[in-house]
Order: structure tokens, then C-alpha cells, then sequence
């Protein structure tokens, strides 16, 4: 069935599917760094860790399955009572610890349901330093309860020794009360064509993200598919130019398409083939168009205040 004109939903069609699959990556011994650069590796993380290389990753981007009854693609997530979740959370976390720089971030996706058993976990391991919230558009409502319309990001380090590029993130907001000095010159704003506008120091709770839906061109099919700006906001944070980001939960590949756009280098490990060609698609894509949704000039902008592009 043919798409709607403006529906935007990235596929693929049988010779793109033959012709990435011989792009994706399968390791059965240990390897170095330089193999895995830049690569999707298509394949069950508990089996891919132990042939990956220590201590290389800079940052690393942990979105696991939450702990829901979810189906993706092929596999099937089922959901766990809290304790048996932080085992299994645990046990995926300490065998990736190794991986790690000593200098090294980690970032946990989660939801509400999950993110006590996540933080009790991380707290053992390694140094926690904040959540992250943010509102997220989608989600169904419900007759007996809060619709959730949020989810949470942990902000953890290895170490006291780490990368946090605070002017990198910096909002630009509209102006609602624009102050003036005694001169009547603009106090902390700027009025520029467009409207007054100020850059504002990056918070932990996230209202201007747009889940991906059909009409934008970073849609795939993926079930929970993260926008790519929530990715270029931890990983402009938390690396410099030609950190290294490591997913082994990849998904659709938006963390390893936000890196390459931002000039990182990067690895997704992700065991359904059909997201790795997904992934595989838009990086051919993102080595010409570097556009990320709400990012432009080195600016993070407000949602709905940036314009769009076609």
C-alpha cells in the first residue's frame, strides 16, 4: 500500500534489505576498537560484550526494555516484579561496566515503573548525579488513572572525572517578560527577526521534545523510538568531538545517527536485524544531512519556535 504524500515513515524495500545486511557486523572473537568504530553490530548484546574491547566507550546510551509486557519485532519482553527487573538490569549493567572509560557517562532510559529499580542499581555501581524527565506527546489515557506522559533518564558517571559541555545544550527560549536595564537595553535576551529570544542554562526536566510520528524524516516503525534530538542533547553533554557512544540497546539506531551527525564516533548493538537495517539506512543518510529537529547554529530551541525544514 502506497504512503500518504506527507507521510515521511523511513522502510525499506527488498534490495535495500539485501544490500545493508552484508553492512551489519557479527563477532564471534575478540575485537579491537577500530573494527567495531562506526559500526552496527546485529546481534544478542549478552553474547556480542564478551568479544567487544575494554575500557573504549566514552559515553554510554542504556535503553533497555522497561519493565512492560512489550513485543519488538521478533522478541518479546516480559514484564518482571520490581526485584526480578533489578536483577536482570543489574546483571546487563555490570557486564557492560567494563567497557567503560574511567572518565565515562551513563545514561538509563526508563519510566516511572522502572526507574526505582534502576537508580537502587546504579547507586551500587557508580555515581549518580541526577534524573533527567521528560514529557513525551504520545500515550493513550486512561479512565482510572494518570496518563503517563513522561519518562526519565538517569545521569550517572564511572568516576568525579568526567565531560559535561554545558554551553553545548543551552535552550533558546522565548521571551516573556523582557527585561531592560536602566538604558532600556535587553537584560539576558536578544531581539532578533523571529522574535526576542534568551539561552538558558540546560534543566533536568525536557518540555520541548517531539516523539517522532509519520510526518517527520527520522520516523521508522520502531515501537519506542526516541527523538534524535533527546540523543544530541546527552551526547553533546557528555562527549567531545570523537568520544566514543556506545547502545547496546540500539533499536532504530537514533544514538548512533546523532553521533555521526555530531561528529562522534559510535557502536549499536541491537539483536533484530529489521531495526539494524533500519539504522543502517538512515546513517547513509546522515552522512549528507546533518539536520537535527530543534537543533540549529550549535542552539537547542524551544518547541514550536524554530521552523521546521521541508
Amino acid at each position: 500500500m502506497a504512503k500518504a504524500k506527507r507521510n515521511r515513515t523511513i522502510t525499506l524495500c527488498q534490495k535495500e534489505r539485501t544490500q545493508l545486511k552484508k553492512e551489519l557486523l557479527h563477532i564471534h572473537k575478540p575485537t579491537t576498537v577500530s573494527l567495531v568504530e562506526n559500526r552496527i553490530i546485529n546481534q544478542d548484546i549478552f553474547e556480542a560484550l564478551d568479544f567487544l574491547p575494554e575500557g573504549f566507550a566514552d559515553l554510554l546510551i542504556l535503553d533497555p526494555p522497561y519493565n512492560l509486557n512489550k513485543t519488538f519485532n521478533s522478541t518479546n519482553f516480559k514484564k518482571k516484579s520490581p526485584e526480578e527487573y533489578a536483577d536482570w538490569f543489574e546483571n546487563c549493567l555490570v557486564a557492560i561496566l567494563p567497557k567503560l572509560k574511567k572518565t565515562a557517562t551513563v545514561y538509563v532510559c526508563c519510566d516511572w515503573y522502572s526507574a526505582t529499580a534502576v537508580y537502587l542499581v546504579l547507586q551500587k555501581h557508580l555515581k549518580v548525579r541526577n534524573r533527567i524527565t521528560w514529557e513525551r506527546e504520545k500515550g493513550r489515557g486512561a479512565k482510572r488513572n494518570w496518563k503517563s506522559a513522561s519518562e526519565d533518564i538517569w545521569f550517572a558517571t564511572v568516576s568525579n572525572s568526567y565531560t559535561f559541555n554545558v554551553d553545548a545544550i543551552k535552550l533558546k527560549r522565548k521571551v516573556i517578560a523582557p527585561y531592560t536595564d536602566e538604558k532600556g537595553r535587553p537584560k539576558d535576551w536578544l531581539d532578533v527577526p523571529g522574535g526576542r529570544f534568551r539561552l538558558t542554562y540546560p534543566s533536568n526536566f525536557w518540555n520541548d521534545l517531539t516523539v517522532p510520528f509519520w510526518s517527520m524524516p527520522e520516523n521508522t516503525e520502531h515501537p519506542t523510538q526516541k527523538p534524535e534530538k533527546l540523543l544530541a542533547k546527552l551526547i553533546l553533554a557528555s562527549t567531545n568531538e570523537n568520544g566514543f557512544v556506545f547502545d547496546p540497546f540500539m533499536g532504530s539506531g537514533t544514538s548512533c545517527v546523532a553521533a555521526g551527525k555530531l561528529n562522534r564516533k559510535f557502536v549499536g548493538v541491537e539483536i533484530e536485524t529489521e531495526y539494524c537495517l533500519l539504522a543502517a539506512k538512515r546513517l547513509k543518510s546522515a552522512q549528507t544531512d546533518k539536520n537535527i529537529q530543534g537543533y540549529c547554529e550549535g542552539v537547542f530551541w524551544e518547541r514550536n519556535t524554530l521552523k521546521p525544514r521541508r
